[in-house]
């Protein structure tokens, strides 16, 4: 069945766009999936319930086995990239490196670096695509760039938010409490675009919430002697990270409304974040004097500098082949193979980083998991319909 994909609309008002399991931007340079690219439809006018992968029909075998090896190069891709990311990340923040004269604790000094680091790569990645795509980096009916910065800075508070959480909590926490930022990118909704939502929307926000809470609750802390104090720092930068990184995919979505998709592609609000985000961080790491400290520390720890540099790569990775993924097979495949990468990441944290999770803890996880997983399935359902 062909499609005219400019007249294909995948995703109903009524369906909640809160079920990508990082929920956020990924145009920031760090986040896994971004709420501007499930709006798209497949490429080539197909619809993903044509995609001989998915239901064993179409075309030649050979058709076939190419789908099948280009998802497979998506997937593993994708698992590669973030999968390493987490990691590293994890790794960079929690790792006692040699002590310097300026940071005696052997702690990576500087979460804002890491986040310089990542955005470096992805803006030298997201110019290079956009001067050979567009033939300049600017355009005149393109977005002024100022309209980047309120975006590009609670994309930064985001990013440095939750590399510095996982100084007070586990990954495995970190990774689930992302799927509870469903309630604030829907007020974010709400405030910015004036979205409403259902019932059902609502129930799914808050049990997923209760799930996370239930898992976050019963995991045991990561440091040894770490007090209830502790945890609720890190919960309280977990918050600022997943309100942050609603109001960012909220205030891009305002962007692609007011100027539009052909004036506005992913690569230039790509390029215009990440612009922004490195005038902020680099801003930062001057003011506060952070910088030489971070050179100095990087310099005596060659495996900390490594982990900046595999997390900036992997990022980068991981931004384009989420392109490719949502490009040739549209959102709902997308989002199960993060769902995967999420489970996935929590179980390799729990075994590499020693982080216990009890009976307790499954029973969230599996709460929280379970109501993704439902809510990928009606999103699929729904699209299929629609086709019709």
């Amino acid at each position: 069945m062909k499609l005219d994909a400019s007249k294909t609309k995948f995703i109903p008002k009524s369906i909640p766009k809160f079920f990508s399991p990082s929920g956020g931007s990924f145009h920031g340079g760090n986040s896994e999936e971004g709420v501007e690219l499930l709006k798209k439809p497949t490429s080539a006018g197909a619809s993903v319930s044509d995609l001989p992968i998915f239901h064993g029909q179409g075309g030649a075998s050979s058709e076939m086995l190419k789908q099948g090896a280009n998802f497979a190069v998506c997937f593993i891709g994708l698992q590669i990239s973030y999968l390493t990311w987490g990691f590293c990340q994890e790794s960079l923040m929690t790792t006692v490196f040699t002590a310097t004269p300026s940071v005696p604790s052997g702690l990576f000094p500087s979460a804002a670096f890491a986040v310089f680091c990542n955005r470096v790569l992805a803006v030298t990645i997201a110019a290079f695509v956009v001067k050979k795509k567009h033939g300049s980096l600017t355009s005149p009916n393109s977005a002024p760039l100022l309209s980047f910065a309120p975006c590009a800075m609670s994309n930064t508070f985001s990013s440095w938010a939750q590399y510095t959480a996982l100084k007070y909590v586990t990954f495995p926490v970190q990774t689930l409490f992302k799927s509870s930022k469903i309630i604030p990118v829907m007020l974010m909704g709400m405030v910015l675009q004036k979205k409403t939502y259902g019932k059902r929307d609502y129930l799914d926000a808050g049990l997923i919430t209760l799930g996370v809470f239930i898992f976050s609750y019963y995991s045991k802390s990561r440091k040894v002697g770490s007090d209830d104090s502790t945890d609720a720092t890190g919960v309280c930068f977990l918050l600022i990270y997943i309100f942050c990184d609603a109001f960012t995919s909220n205030w891009q979505a305002k962007i692609y409304q007011k100027y539009g998709k052909d004036n506005v592609d992913s690569f230039q609000m790509m390029l215009g974040v990440n612009s922004f985000a490195i005038v902020f961080t680099l801003s930062g790491l001057l003011t506060s004097g952070d910088l030489p400290t971070v050179i100095e520390f990087l310099s005596a720890n060659p495996a900390a500098l490594a982990n900046c540099l595999v997390t900036s790569i992997t990022s980068a990775t991981g931004q384009l082949f989420i392109f490719k993924t949502i490009k040739d097979f549209g959102p709902v495949p997308f989002t199960l193979i993060m769902t995967i990468r999420q489970i996935l990441s929590i179980v390799i944290s729990a075994v590499l980083f020693a982080h216990p999770i009890n009976g307790k803890c499954m029973i969230g996880a599996t709460m929280v998991f379970s109501i993704v997983g439902n809510g990928i399935y009606r999103k699929y359902k729904n699209m299929k319909k629609n086709l019709q």
